[in-house]
């Protein structure tokens, strides 16, 4: 059923684009059809042009203006939901910048960026609108919780009042239990005290519950910077676990439910290849990077993009994870806030940005799977030893004035170990090894 929808979706995107394609009535068409008018059209108008600029690359041009109309007619028309008809216009509008770029068609550029920004507008204020009537509504279901509350407190109070007095009643006829009359009444008055006592337990049970029910939801997105991860790509390291990331994520009183996962990563590199099932496991989205240049940061930048338009589009989810320890993430996490978004960190100990952590509400660190210099086994070498040359001693030396380096420097776990040193270090043992090519020692 659900490719049926998808079929008849896309076969009314074509007759929508052929209307306006041969100058034939459009709004009749729309008027008909509001049902199919939502953002699984702007999905597919989205993948639609994409193959269309493929398949037809001497057309695209004639396709673009035919989108761009399409994306005008549809920003203007009033009925339906408005929210779903805007973004179906963007939609195209976003997707025809592909071909419509500015050196090569200026003039259709730079009415869809104007278009564009005149959406953009309209999809802030439809969003601004909805927030402040599930703000208002939010605080009215709350005055009627506190209504009900306080009946309920003194229907509760007057049913302990009226036992009170049932129990007195009581007393006082029993003792005059001769009285057959009087039997009769005690009967029936305790047959009232048990109805009463059954009913202050119910509102006892009613008053100590939550008056609605908990109700978890999906308030979660996570995104990982695998790269981060992987500490580089030379040398990627897989030494770390996914799903040891999401337990302490979940263990979180912040975290409910997670309701979006994406991973970005160049996912070409086969070297990723044993991630791949974890991935599938956890339900993670990967999402494919083909990063051009290594200087662009092609994934932080994606990463940052998707998080800030799902910050706008989907009011329920309240929680960003960003598993990274990049520090540029810092400024995407002061934008969240200003959201009114709560941010989570996650990154390896050693390599924690202290400017992105301070800024998070919340940060989970993961064990660094490097190996830690002072756990590096150091020979002792003294002026007797049968392999005290120049090189063993300098390196010696080296190690040893590097590890309490280490030690003594409190802002290494957050600066990270200085290349620049380590760099002059080596380079100091190279010119000895240069000098002493004949003599080789073999450290054990």
């Amino acid at each position: 059923m659900p490719n049926e929808a998808a079929n008849q979706e896309q076969a009314f995107l074509i007759k929508l684009l052929k209307a306006i394609y041969q100058n034939q009535e459009v709004y009749s068409i729309l008027e008909q059809n509001l049902s199919k008018l939502n953002d699984n059209l702007a999905f597919i108008l989205r993948k639609w042009i994409s193959d269309r600029f493929v398949k037809e690359p001497a057309n695209a041009v004639n396709i673009a203006k035919v989108i761009i109309q399409l994306s005008k007619i549809i920003q203007g028309f009033e009925q339906g939901n408005l929210a779903s008809n805007l973004e179906i216009a963007i939609a195209g509008y976003e997707t025809v910048l592909q071909v419509c770029t500015r050196e090569a068609s200026p003039k259709e550029w730079d009415a869809v960026q104007q278009a564009l920004v005149t959406a953009y507008q309209q999809r802030q204020l439809i969003l601004s609108r909805t927030i402040g009537e599930l703000r208002n509504q939010t605080i009215q279901t709350q005055t009627q919780i506190n209504t009900l509350t306080e009946q309920l407190q003194e229907e509760l109070q007057q049913a302990k009042l009226q036992i009170n007095d049932f129990k007195t009643t009581i007393t006082q006829l029993k003792q005059e239990e001769a009285n057959s009359e009087s039997k009769i009444e005690i009967t029936s008055l305790i047959a009232e005290f048990k109805e009463l006592k059954q009913r202050q337990s119910r509102v006892e049970q009613f008053t100590t519950a939550n008056i609605l029910p908990k109700t978890e939801q999906f308030n979660t997105a996570i995104f990982y910077d695998i790269e981060n991860l992987t500490m580089g790509r030379n040398n990627p390291n897989l030494n770390f676990s996914l799903k040891e990331i999401q337990t302490n994520l979940e263990n979180t009183t912040l975290v409910n439910k997670i309701a979006i996962q994406c991973a970005y990563a160049d996912w070409s590199d086969s070297r990723l290849r044993p991630l791949k099932n974890e991935i599938q496991e956890l339900g993670i989205e990967a999402i494919q990077i083909f990063d051009y240049s290594h200087k662009r940061n092609a994934p932080d930048m994606q990463l940052a993009i998707d998080i800030m338009e799902l910050a706008q589009n989907r009011p329920t989810l309240q929680v960003f994870v960003i598993v990274s320890g990049d520090g540029a993430f810092a400024a995407l996490a002061k934008k969240l806030h200003e959201y009114g978004k709560t941010v989570i960190g996650c990154a390896y100990e050693g390599q924690i940005n202290r400017i992105f952590k301070s800024v998070c509400d919340c940060f989970i660190p993961i064990p660094d799977p490097q190996v830690k210099i002072e756990d590096i086994p150091i020979n002792e070498v003294t002026s007797e030893s049968t392999l005290n040359d120049d090189i063993l001693v300098v390196t010696n030396k080296i190690l040893q004035d590097f590890k309490q380096n280490f030690e003594q420097l409190s802002q290494l776990q957050e600066g990270g170990i200085l290349l620049p040193q380590i760099k002059q270090y080596w380079k100091i043992i190279s010119q000895i090894l240069t000098k002493k090519l004949k003599s080789m020692v073999i450290i054990s």
